[in-house]
């Protein structure tokens, strides 16, 4: 870097989480997120309404996060943002406003691929994270294996064909009638039911490849539902949770596992909302011990959007002088590894 960096503001409205957050090359000094309660009784988010909400929230939780990091706006030495992918609405108020501060205050902008953020929630734990890590990415928009050889260096092995795990907890959260967001609700039921209560498809277990598919697995709970009633269905919820989960972990662990005996690579790390699974993340330990690998998971509060995670991957792209024009836009699209 030419200058000195202290201060990063970040930036994160890619869904239904206005969020920013200021950190250090050291640290994070504030991380404030606030869940748009709106969609609940939609059972998902509704595009429009999430824009709206992201327009009424973006400076209050700006402000609050430069409060509790004990600054102000001129201290800020570089502003980061998410640009894709995500809902093009909710996108342009977070990148037309960071985009607005940086131009203002003349100090650089950086834009970031929210999934090359969620990869980076791990650095938040720890710095000295070994390359090259294998990083399975899984959230409600994707379900990727992929290694990172260095900073800013992705080479995607495996990813998902249909639906998104996320998606797929979602989906069958709502189906099973469960509050929105339904990953959590599933993990909690999930805990005090029989996983082999109904053998649940494994699809693409054992193809030779790491690529997935879940929406297989969707469709199969979906026909025990109907075939069971609803009586039966409020009976065995806990081991329908259990068990839908059981089969859709238990995919992700092997073939990340695999994946990085094949690659051989000895670290692994976990990123995405997903990644916050409590099932996920000991079977993870649990088969990565066995085989000798290490692992890192996130910190629980850096598993769901955040700004903090979005601050540290602009980090490294201002270590590397990877500065964005001020006539950056939105990538709802956008892949990991595109400029």
């Amino acid at each position: 870097m030419q200058k000195k960096i202290r201060f990063i503001l970040g930036v994160e409205t890619s869904c239904d989480e206005t969020s920013a957050a200021v950190i250090t090359p050291q640290k994070v000094l504030s991380n404030i997120i606030s869940s748009q309660a709106v969609h609940v009784d939609f059972g998902g988010v509704v595009p429009e309404l999430a824009s709206r909400a992201h327009v009424r929230k973006i400076i209050p939780i700006v402000n609050e996060a430069l409060t509790q990091a004990g600054i102000s706006l001129p201290d800020v030495d570089a502003f980061a943002v998410t640009r894709g992918p995500g809902l093009i609405g909710a996108l342009l108020v977070g990148l037309n406003y960071a985009k607005g501060l940086s131009l203002s205050l003349n100090k650089p902008l950086v834009g970031v691929n929210h999934m090359e953020g969620h990869i980076y929630a791990n650095f938040l734990n720890s710095s000295c994270l070994p390359f090259p890590f294998l990083c399975l990415v899984v959230s409600g928009g994707h379900t990727q294996i992929v290694l990172v050889s260095k900073h800013l260096e992705y080479r995607i092995l495996g990813e998902t064909r249909d639906d998104a795990v996320g998606e797929a907890f979602d989906k069958v959260a709502k189906l099973l009638q469960l509050p929105y967001p339904g990953g959590p609700q599933i993990d909690r039921l999930a805990r005090t039911g029989n996983p082999d209560f109904i053998a649940f498809p494994r699809a693409m277990m054992k193809n030779g490849n790491f690529d997935f598919s879940y929406s297989g697995l969707k469709t199969a709970v979906l026909n025990e539902v109907r075939n069971m009633g609803a009586e039966n269905t409020e009976k065995h919820l806990p081991d329908i949770c259990a068990s839908f989960q059981k089969a859709a972990v238990e995919v992700l662990v092997h073939k990340t596992i695999e994946a990085a005996r094949t690659w051989q690579v000895r670290q692994i790390a976990l990123a995405g909302g997903v990644a916050a699974n409590s099932l996920l993340r000991s079977w993870m330990s649990e088969q990565a011990g066995h085989y000798n690998l290490n692992v890192a998971f996130p910190a629980m509060e850096y598993c769901t959007d955040n700004a903090a995670m979005i601050a540290r991957a602009g980090l490294e792209y201002l270590r590397n002088e990877k500065i964005s024009p001020l006539d950056l836009n939105v990538s709802p699209s956008l892949k990991l590894g595109e400029e």
